[in-house]
């Protein structure tokens, strides 16, 4: 390990003693069924917002065994307030798989997470690294923008695969749960002082306006149904009168085909 990686892994530290985010209630705990949920929940979503939900679903749902047996609807009602809703369908599917495959222990090796329902390499690499305190290579956008400031501050279209060399060099191999806190805090400082660096990534994909969107269409049309229980098709064009019919029923068709709701006869709803 040459000085300036040295001088990283000190920077790191010193600021994550300093100013870490030492209270965030998915760093007190080992479980794997809630970091799995705080993980999912962080998705495209900033903390202040997740904190207050990720309390009340696992208030609601404080087992991967209540979530499994849970219904769908009532996944979604709990999740209305973060957004990207297919996340919690996958999440009730995944849980479903644990208690089902796994008799509701979650496995510990990297590949068998990779295999569950919503479970990408990121997430696999935070349940190894969270809960299990395994030494796996984590990217994401906060890693990014640490690794590329130091390391690749000039150059563009950086490559994770580039990052993932400074990543396995500079990783603490005893504690690596407390480094990825520590990493991820200190990156998102760097965001909020100098700039989102993981536009200077290969992989960096703006994330899509939501005001008109059909995500926007998608996430009223389930908060509706989750509030108000059913709803006709006229009643929901009558609410969301700001959007085109085609539109709404072009989201009301995906949300059937998803089996994200039900329909019978005019009625729409959740699913039971």
């Amino acid at each position: 390990m040459n000085q300036k990686q040295k001088r990283f892994i000190q920077t790191v530290r010193t600021f994550y003693q300093e100013q870490g985010r030492h209270t965030l209630p998915w760093r007190k705990t080992k479980n794997p069924y809630r970091i799995l949920v705080s993980e999912i929940m962080l998705q495209q979503t900033q903390v202040d917002r997740v904190l207050p939900k990720y309390r009340a679903f696992l208030k609601q749902f404080p087992t991967v065994q209540k979530l499994s047996e849970a219904s769908l609807g009532e996944v979604l009602t709990a999740w209305q307030g973060l957004g990207y809703n297919r996340r919690a369908k996958m999440l009730h599917q995944c849980a479903q798989r644990v208690v089902l495959e796994y008799k509701g222990r979650f496995p510990r090796d990297f590949e068998a997470l990779k295999t569950l329902p919503g479970v990408g390499a990121y997430t696999a690499g935070a349940v190894c690294a969270f809960a299990y305190n395994q030494a796996v290579p984590l990217i994401e956008t906060n890693v990014r923008t640490a690794y590329i400031h130091h390391f690749f501050h000039d150059q563009n279209d950086v490559l994770d695969t580039e990052l993932v060399r400074y990543i396995e060099l500079t990783m603490d191999r005893e504690q690596p749960r407390e480094w990825y806190w520590a990493l991820m805090d200190y990156g998102s400082h760097l965001k909020k002082t100098i700039g989102n660096k993981n536009t200077q990534s290969k992989h960096y994909a703006k994330q899509s306006k939501f005001q008109g969107s059909d995500r926007q269409i998608r996430g009223a049309i389930l908060r509706l149904l989750s509030t108000e229980g059913t709803r006709t098709r006229a009643a929901l064009l009558k609410e969301l009168s700001s959007f085109e019919d085609i539109r709404i029923d072009a989201q009301l068709q995906k949300l059937l085909s998803e089996e994200m709701i039900c329909k019978q006869g005019r009625i729409y709803s959740l699913p039971a």
